[in-house]
């Protein structure tokens, strides 16, 4: 069954999560935050990813603004960072304005290009897709932006993934999904999607039922996987 649906993840994959932190750092007179910055994006991603999981299992579903504030509350403080309130107005302001990474706008044209639908699938809230969206100058290459505040609950729960065939009336099989997240590309193999892991860090696989059936080192080579399948 050929792909006629390419499906990303959002942060992570199409957006550096990381790009506010190492911009707010590089600002003058963040010198404190500067030697700090490169953990607190880490535990910030890995907090906010940790609350949707657990919401979810909790059946305590919120948006995902409200995981990212308490992700980052997470993180300033484990950096002994709570003091400074403007701080973490700037880093949450930043969020808004994630970079895309440098190859994402030619491999979401020639997909356009190719014929193909493309779409974000994220656990963002409607809002800050848009945002995210129109600061990386990619929404004319989107064919739409699909969010888990439609169904009340977070990835990797199966109605997530299933929004995907209602939107584009097609198949699993005829899906492309895209994730930096390998429990994301694994739990998305599961639910019959074909699907590529972006892991950019070179981190190990995730040991799952299911497994990605490609893995890169970034999104360049979409378009040739995309035709081939």
């Amino acid at each position: 069954m050929p792909i006629t649906t390419c499906v990303f993840d959002a942060y992570g994959t199409l957006f550096d999560v990381a790009a506010a932190a190492r911009e707010c750092a590089a600002e003058p007179g963040r010198e404190a935050f500067g030697a700090k910055w490169q953990q607190v994006a880490t535990d910030w991603r890995l907090k906010q990813l940790q609350y949707t999981w657990l919401r979810g299992l909790a059946d305590a579903h919120t948006d995902f603004w409200e995981v990212t504030q308490n992700g980052l509350d997470y993180a300033l403080e484990a950096s002994n960072l709570t003091g400074d309130a403007e701080l973490r107005e700037r880093l949450l302001a930043l969020y808004w304005q994630l970079s895309a990474y440098s190859e994402v706008p030619a491999m979401l044209t020639a997909l356009k290009s190719a014929g193909l639908n493309t779409a974000i699938l994220s656990n963002g809230s409607p809002d800050m897709l848009s945002g995210a969206v129109q600061s990386a100058g990619v929404g004319a290459v989107l064919d739409d932006v699909l969010s888990v505040q439609d169904v009340g609950v977070f990835k990797p729960h199966k109605s997530v993934y299933g929004m995907v065939g209602v939107r584009f009336n097609c198949q699993p099989g005829e899906v492309l999904f895209v994730s930096s997240n390998c429990w994301d590309a694994c739990c998305a193999a599961g639910n019959g999607f074909f699907t590529a892991w972006v892991n950019r860090a070179g981190e190990p696989m995730d040991r799952l039922p299911w497994q990605p059936q490609v893995v890169l080192s970034d999104l360049t080579t979409i378009p040739d996987i995309a035709a081939a399948n």
